[in-house]
């Protein structure tokens, strides 16, 4: 059994295949699916796949950084109404990210506490999106950790250093296709990163693992990023199947 930890299977992406893609992810053994909310536009296509797959789906909610923009304050507010429902197994997807506009990096900061506040009231775990800011994050969850924050630095992608200092804040890593990738850095210290601390994940329909790399990602491409670290820590890839998923089941309460 495999807990695809982070994906976007209600992305009009799948809009054609989307049963068959639910399908494969079964079939290759993947057979829980969360979904991440990303803001006020994806919560309808993210529910109703929801009702629909009940039994091997769970949700999040949460506003992405990418979505903080000038009407920030009314998409926060969509949100916030939507946790009042008791479905939701984790505030994301959240966090930073700088890599491509700075304009709005104050908002995104502000957006980022109030939801991490939201998250220790409701005793949720968060799935963070952390990209070209990783320093910044780690001040912010510093300053905001007191016992009660955890969750998954989503897709993570720093060094050795980042990744210990993650852990030590009292998070998963959520690993997924960029592992495979030859220019991944990951790969060089995956092998000292305890197995408890690491969660599978795709992020589907983005990051492909090879040898999908330049397809559409879906769930059950999820079983190359278990080889991988299977084949990295010369292990069985029963056990990571094993040790990953429940290290999901015990971080969102599954």
């Amino acid at each position: 059994m495999y807990i695809d930890t982070h994906s976007h299977i209600y992305d009009n992406a799948f809009d054609k295949d989307r049963e068959e893609v639910f399908q494969r992810a079964l079939m290759t053994g993947v057979n829980m699916i969360l979904l991440p909310n990303t803001d006020e536009t994806t919560i309808t296509p993210m529910m109703d796949f929801y009702e629909n797959h009940k039994d091997n789906c769970r949700v999040m909610m949460g506003l992405h950084p990418e979505g903080v923009k000038e009407d920030y304050k009314r998409h926060l507010k969509v949100i916030e109404k939507e946790l009042e429902k008791n479905c939701w197994i984790a505030i994301g997807e959240i966090g930073l990210d700088l890599y491509w506009d700075k304009t709005f990096e104050k908002q995104q900061i502000e957006v980022l506490k109030e939801q991490l506040q939201w998250a220790k009231q409701l005793s949720l775990p968060v799935s963070l999106h952390t990209r070209e800011a990783f320093d910044l994050m780690f001040k912010i969850i510093e300053n905001e950790q007191d016992g009660r924050l955890n969750g998954v630095f989503h897709c993570f992608n720093g060094n050795e250093e980042q990744a210990r200092t993650a852990i030590a804040l009292g998070f998963h890593l959520g690993l997924g296709g960029v592992i495979t990738y030859k220019n991944c850095d990951v790969k060089t210290f995956l092998e000292k990163i305890p197995l408890e601390n690491i969660v599978l994940e795709t992020d589907d329909p983005y990051l492909p693992p090879v040898p999908h790399r330049g397809k559409r990602n879906e769930p059950s491409y999820m079983i190359e990023v278990a080889k991988k670290i299977a084949e990295t820590k010369q292990m069985d890839i029963d056990a990571v199947s094993k040790a990953t998923s429940e290290n999901a089941r015990k971080l969102f309460k599954l």
